[in-house]
C-alpha cells in the first residue's frame, strides 16, 4: 500500500443541499431547500447530476429531494463521518491543520507535527484565517454496488453535530448492527439569530419512513445473520478502512481542491462562511452604504465562531 495516500471508501457521486453557479465571472453559493445527487463528472453548468437524483426526485411528491434512502458501509460510526476542524491553504486548497479540539496535525517547516488543539476560538496558529469544523459522511444508495458509497461534506455544526449523535444511537441501539439498518438521510429546517430568522437546513439521520425503529433493528438481525451465514465479515471490513484512513497524516482528495476553496474562503461579494450546510444566509443590512455597522460585524463574528448555532 502507498504510504502517505489515505485510502477511504469508493466514491459514486455526491450529495449536497444547494450549488455554486457562476455570476459575473465569479463562483457564488445559491441557496436550496433539497438535496442535489450529482455524479462525479462535471459540464460547464457544474456537476452532472447521477441518475438517482432523476429517480428519486419522480418518486417524490413536489419533485424536490427531502429525504434519501441510505445505508452505512461500516458498522462503527466514527468511520461513516469523519468530522474534524480543518483549516486549509487559500491558494491550492490542501490541508495544513487539522485537529480534534485536543490535538491536532500541522504541516510545518519541520514537516507535520502533533501539538494541542484548543479549537479555532482560542487558536493562535487559526487567527485571521478560516478553521472550521468539517465532516465528511459516505453513505450508500445504490444496492447494485455493495461497496460504493456517495459522499456529504459539510462544515454546518447543526448536520455534523446530529449526524454523530444519530450514528451513536443508532450503533447502542441496534446492538453494534449498525451498517444493517435502514436509514434515510432527510433535511430539516430551523432558524437562528445568526441567520436573522431566515431558514438554514441541515441534515438529519433516521430510520425510513415506512419503518419503525424496533421493525428496523429486527431487519438489521436478518440481514446480519445472513451475511455470516455468506460469509460476509464487517468486522475485518471495518479494520481495513480504518487502517487505510490511518494511511495518510490528512485524508485529501484532489477533487475536494475546489469545493474546500469555494467554502472556506470567501469572494468579495459573498462571504461563504455565511453558508450553512449548503444553504446561503445573506445577512441583513442595517449599516449604510458598504461599510458594514457594529451590529453585521459581531453577526458575522458570531457567525464565524458558532456557524451552525
Amino acid at each position: 500500500m502507498i504510504k502517505g495516500l489515505a485510502i477511504t471508501p469508493p466514491i459514486l457521486g455526491r450529495i449536497s443541499i444547494g450549488r455554486v453557479v457562476e455570476k459575473d465571472g465569479k463562483r457564488l453559493p445559491e441557496k436550496d431547500d433539497q438535496f442535489t445527487i450529482t455524479s462525479q463528472v462535471q459540464n460547464r453548468e457544474g456537476w452532472v447530476n447521477h441518475p438517482l437524483d432523476e429517480a428519486l426526485r419522480k418518486s417524490a411528491s413536489n419533485g424536490k429531494i427531502r429525504s434519501i434512502p441510505v445505508r452505512m458501509l461500516f458498522n462503527d460510526p466514527d468511520l461513516n463521518l469523519r468530522a474534524e476542524y480543518s483549516m486549509f491553504d487559500r491558494k491550492n486548497g490542501r490541508p495544513l491543520c487539522v485537529g480534534n479540539g485536543e490535538t491536532c496535525r500541522r504541516s510545518t517547516d519541520s514537516g507535520v507535527e502533533t501539538l494541542p488543539c484548543p479549537s479555532p476560538d482560542h487558536c493562535q496558529f487559526a487567527k485571521g484565517v478560516l478553521c472550521k469544523p468539517y465532516g465528511r459522511l459516505n453513505v450508500q444508495i445504490d444496492a447494485s454496488d455493495e461497496l460504493g458509497t456517495f459522499i456529504f461534506r459539510t462544515t454546518g455544526f447543526n448536520s455534523i453535530r446530529s449526524l454523530a449523535a444519530r450514528l451513536s444511537y443508532y450503533q447502542a441501539v441496534s446492538g453494534g448492527l449498525l451498517s444493517c439498518l435502514p436509514l434515510q438521510i432527510r433535511l430539516r429546517g430551523k432558524s437562528t439569530t445568526q441567520s436573522h430568522r431566515t431558514a438554514i437546513y441541515y441534515v438529519d439521520l433516521t430510520v425510513r419512513d415506512e419503518i419503525s425503529l424496533e421493525d428496523a433493528i429486527v431487519e438489521a438481525k436478518q440481514i446480519d445473520e445472513h451475511r455470516k451465514a455468506c460469509g460476509y465479515d464487517q468486522v475485518a471490513l471495518d479494520n481495513a478502512a480504518r487502517l487505510g484512513f490511518g494511511n495518510a497524516v490528512f485524508e485529501f482528495s484532489e477533487d475536494e481542491i475546489p469545493e474546500v476553496l469555494e467554502e472556506f474562503y470567501a469572494t468579495e461579494e459573498t462571504n461563504l462562511s455565511d453558508r450553512q450546510d449548503g444553504a446561503l444566509i445573506k445577512p441583513a443590512m442595517t449599516g449604510t452604504g458598504n461599510k458594514p455597522s457594529l451590529r453585521e460585524k459581531l453577526d458575522r463574528k458570531a457567525s464565524l465562531t458558532n456557524h451552525a448555532a
